[in-house]
């Protein structure tokens, strides 16, 4: 059977994306998974934020965006925003986009959101902002949060120190850039024994890219 590039998996819920959170460096209190996949664990994060309405985890993940956003793959993430295809979550990545504005990468997530601003409340947003303003990180954003209702505590994520210590992947896309090859790299590192398509798989990437990291890594090994 051909190759067929990996589709998003199903969104984490639950203890699973407890676990995911916590092994990505977000600071629940929860036994972290083992290095699991950071934009499957942001997906989770921001579809538990803003379908589930959970503030705490959103408000983490924001945290974590303002620390770590340089090592998130951009075009993994922009294809699991498209895919997953749920208005409020494309919401909030289209102003995470605008607010990270200095980061180019994100930039094609604004295009994907459709219409005006999103109040994050379901109810009573317009009022709390009348009272407390906005909150300054996504006041010029399509999505409208009232100051004060994500908490911004620095002690909510891990620093990068600690994740480049902790994650091989991130550890990876810090020396090669957040791309698809490190991924592979940092795969291939812990199972060399990996074929080219199932490289392809464990990091969503291309075939053609697996196979050249493939051949890239055994011929380092050789050296």
């Amino acid at each position: 059977m051909a190759y067929r590039r990996p589709a998003v998996p199903a969104i984490l819920r639950g203890e699973e994306l407890t676990a995911a959170m916590a092994g990505v460096g977000m600071n629940f209190a929860a036994g972290p998974a083992r290095e699991p996949n950071i934009e499957d664990t942001l997906l989770g994060a921001s579809f538990e934020g803003m379908v589930g309405d959970d503030l705490r985890v959103l408000s983490v993940l924001v945290a974590w965006m303002e620390v770590h956003s340089p090592v998130v793959n951009a075009d993994r993430l922009i294809r699991g925003v498209r895919a997953l295809d749920a208005a409020r979550v494309t919401a909030f990545w289209a102003a995470c986009a605008q607010w990270l504005h200095s980061d180019r990468r994100f930039a094609r997530l604004v295009s994907l959101h459709r219409g005006g601003r999103v109040d994050l409340l379901k109810t009573g947003t317009a009022f709390q902002i009348a009272r407390k303003g906005e909150d300054e990180r996504f006041a010029r954003t399509v999505l409208r949060i009232p100051a004060g209702t994500l908490r911004r505590r620095p002690g909510d994520v891990a620093t990068a120190q600690e994740m480049v210590r902790r994650h091989a992947v991130y550890r990876q896309r810090v020396m090669m850039g957040p791309t698809y090859r490190a991924d592979m790299w940092a795969a291939l590192q812990g199972s060399p024994e990996l074929g080219a398509a199932d490289l392809a798989r464990v990091a969503y990437g291309s075939f053609a890219t697996a196979w050249q990291v493939k051949r890239d890594y055994a011929l380092l090994q050789m050296g």
